[in-house]
């Protein structure tokens, strides 16, 4: 059986899958080590030779075998799993609960690398929070700022953590129906919701889905930015402006 704290993240993982409809799927493992990220990000080559990319549909979320009480997992040979997608929300999440706990009167606001969780009490006017694309610019950048006052708020983007083989640019979200780096109209998407996780796994979703995103995300009801490849800004939803209202 695995630890209390992976089953806690495989189960957000597959949760994940489940909610997306399979565009955030844990089972990418393999794709994202083939595609060139096969190492921690500080340590992969910006600029390298030709590699050999084969389009092949995953085997998916549903060939995970995971029992949450007994915590034991298994998996298909050969399937390697990823939970990046939701890992770094998850911690953020648990991290703020955690903080609260500790300080009890006020609120906590965690980020971690674009993944921003909330909880308890926040100042007055809400966080306020500057979207990029890159999360390691400096908070009083110039910026659209929005204000929250509970939930999170998370940032998917193509534009980061992406590297050249072979003249090709790739990145690091793959498209469970090919096994590829996605080729869709969204380079950022951030989505405001009651969880870093869950914004984390629409903003994730969005940029797999495509133009499918715009209708997913208005049923949904979330709010959500969408930047297309060429800069153009798209709003879904009541998007809530520096004074912590609707924009």
């Amino acid at each position: 059986s695995v630890s209390p704290l992976l089953a806690t993240a495989l189960a957000a993982s597959l949760r994940a899958a489940r909610l997306s409809n399979g565009a955030v799927d844990p089972t990418v493992g393999a794709a994202v080590r083939l595609a060139g990220y096969d190492d921690d990000f500080s340590k992969i080559v910006e600029d390298g030779g030709p590699i050999t990319l084969r389009a092949w549909r995953i085997a998916g979320w549903r060939t995970v075998r995971f029992d949450a009480v007994s915590r034991r997992v298994l998996l298909p040979a050969g399937v390697e799993l990823d939970l990046g997608s939701t890992g770094k929300a998850l911690a953020a999440d648990l991290a703020a609960s955690a903080a609260h706990g500790v300080v009890k009167a006020g609120g906590v606001m965690v980020s971690l690398g674009g993944d921003i969780a909330t909880a308890g009490t926040p100042p007055p006017g809400g966080w306020r929070i500057l979207i990029a694309e890159d999360s390691r610019v400096a908070p009083d950048s110039d910026g659209q700022v929005i204000c929250v006052g509970s939930g999170g708020v998370a940032t998917s983007s193509t534009t980061v953590r992406r590297w050249t083989r072979g003249g090709t640019v790739l990145h690091h979200i793959i498209d469970p129906a090919t096994g590829l780096p996605t080729m869709g109209p969204w380079r950022t998407v951030t989505v405001v919701a009651a969880t870093a996780v869950d914004a984390n796994i629409a903003a994730t979703a969005a940029i797999v889905q495509g133009e499918a995103a715009i209708d997913w995300l208005t049923v949904h009801g979330l709010p959500a930015r969408l930047v297309e490849n060429d800069g153009t800004i798209h709003y879904i939803g009541p998007w809530p402006d520096p004074n912590g209202g609707a924009a």
